[in-house]
């Protein structure tokens, strides 16, 4: 068996100089863990150029590599499951590495669609884009660690290219000038405030327990997606941030999610839904105030709950019969802006299941809809007024060895061309106050929309 090439690297807290040095390549990815800012992600992964690129647009999933292009109308995880099995290794001997060549990219939310309505999509991304990448650049902030992996099926050339790249110091482009804008709004404050009755009166019919409806904002794209994305880690760094460049297009994904969907790691599946959020105080005194309030609502903790027991279910389909458990339920997570309630659900992977069967039975997160999914899902197209591309679905990798790690995409803004998008929501209960809610959309996505 051909074995893979680990190249040892110069540790580095921060991960930007090399992402910098290697961004322009195709498809240029950077799992951003938010060091040195945030200090509780464990690696800063990066690659770019895949050997094969999968992108899912409505029915039609196209497959391109270096030599030709063809489409598929087959299921889109169904078509990453059997691109993942060209280069998966049953090889023990790199199990410890998190990425170790595999699949990259990101599932949009509307892959899980069952459209009632047909939505407007406003931007122009693919539904899902996912690569097949044969190498990767990792640092591991726990042991300050770092190193070049390429894998067995990595050419020579490609190999070559990346450790020039990474020798050479790149030149900074970045222009001083200063663009500042405010995105806006799809809709009025007004129309909001009538949706979330409109969300309470299915709740109340007994329809649902919660429903996740989102906002979407957008504005003329004044600054370079590269640009804003380093301005914006400074303020929101995140454990499951991203930074995605779409092929050789001006379309990039910048992702600054504080939330796990699904890690797989020694069998073990663990998800960590977000429910329940307050935003920080404005001295020491008032934010622990505030986070003592969120930590005692009975209302966030009721909404997080439900949440809790929906993914309970999802694990179940793909988990080991008795495995799934909830070791922490609403921990609270703090990051610059906001305190979060966080809980944790764990399981053991069933031996016929696979990561992609797992993420596909799980899409998309229960967090991003509400309960019961499929109902909900059915009256969020119903009450927004366009698709939610990207947001809400999910962004990460599946590795050759067997390991998965996946965001949920909120806090997420898409670059595409001359236009950018974002989108921020929150889950609507029975005792839901319409002026809370409006509010916590703006605390979770203030610093996004004030560029």
């Amino acid at each position: 068996m051909e074995k893979a090439e680990i190249v040892d690297l110069t540790y580095k807290e921060n991960a930007e100089e090399f992402f910098n040095s290697l961004r322009h390549l195709p498809d240029a990815l950077w799992f951003d863990s938010g060091h040195p800012v945030c200090s509780s992600g464990q690696f800063d992964i990066i690659t770019a150029n895949p050997s094969v690129t999968l992108e899912t647009n409505g029915k039609i999933t196209t497959k391109k590599t270096l030599t030709c292009t063809k489409d598929y109308t087959n299921e889109p995880f169904d078509l990453c499951e059997k691109l993942l099995s060209t280069i998966q290794s049953k090889d023990q001997q790199y199990i410890n590495y998190p990425f170790t060549g595999g699949l990259a990219g990101y599932f949009g939310y509307d892959l899980g669609r069952s459209p009632t309505h047909k939505l407007p999509k406003l931007d122009t991304l693919p539904d899902m884009r996912i690569g097949l990448y044969e190498w990767a650049l990792t640092i591991d902030h726990f042991s300050k660690k770092a190193w070049l992996f390429f894998n067995a099926k990595c050419p020579k050339e490609l190999k070559n290219k990346i450790i020039n790249c990474i020798n050479k110091v790149p030149q900074n482009t970045d222009s001083n000038e200063k663009k500042l804008y405010k995105l806006s709004c799809s809709t009025k404050k007004s129309h909001y405030l009538d949706t979330v009755k409109k969300a309470k009166n299915y709740i109340l019919a007994g329809d649902c327990y919660q429903i996740n409806y989102a906002q979407h904002f957008s504005a003329s794209a004044k600054k370079d997606s590269w640009k804003i994305y380093k301005d914006l880690r400074i303020r929101m760094a995140a454990p499951y941030g991203c930074y995605y460049q779409l092929g050789k297009t001006k379309q990039a994904i910048l992702s600054f999610s504080p939330e796990r969907f699904l890690k797989i790691k020694d069998d073990q599946v663990t998800t960590q839904p977000i429910k329940g959020t307050v935003s920080r105080g404005k001295n020491s005194q008032e934010d622990a105030i505030k986070a003592k309030a969120l930590i005692d609502s009975e209302k966030n903790k009721a909404e997080n709950l439900m949440i809790v027991d929906l993914l309970r279910n999802d694990l179940s389909k793909n988990c080991k019969l008795g495995s799934v458990k909830t070791p922490e339920l609403f921990k609270l997570e703090s990051f610059k802006n906001v305190h979060h309630l966080v809980s944790t659900v764990t399981g053991i992977i069933k031996d016929t299941a696979t990561p992609l069967t797992l993420l596909r039975d799980c899409f998309p997160g229960g967090s991003i809809t509400g309960a019961p999914k499929k109902r909900v899902m059915e009256i969020i197209d119903e009450l927004e007024l366009c698709k939610r591309s990207v947001y809400c679905g999910s962004i990460g990798y599946i590795s050759a060895n067997g390991l998965m790690d996946t965001n949920i995409a909120i806090r997420t803004i898409l670059s595409d061309g001359n236009k950018i998008h974002c989108w921020g929501g929150g889950g609507i209960v029975a005792d839901s106050d319409a002026e809370d809610e409006y509010q916590e959309i703006l605390d979770k996505v203030g610093l996004l929309i004030k560029l």
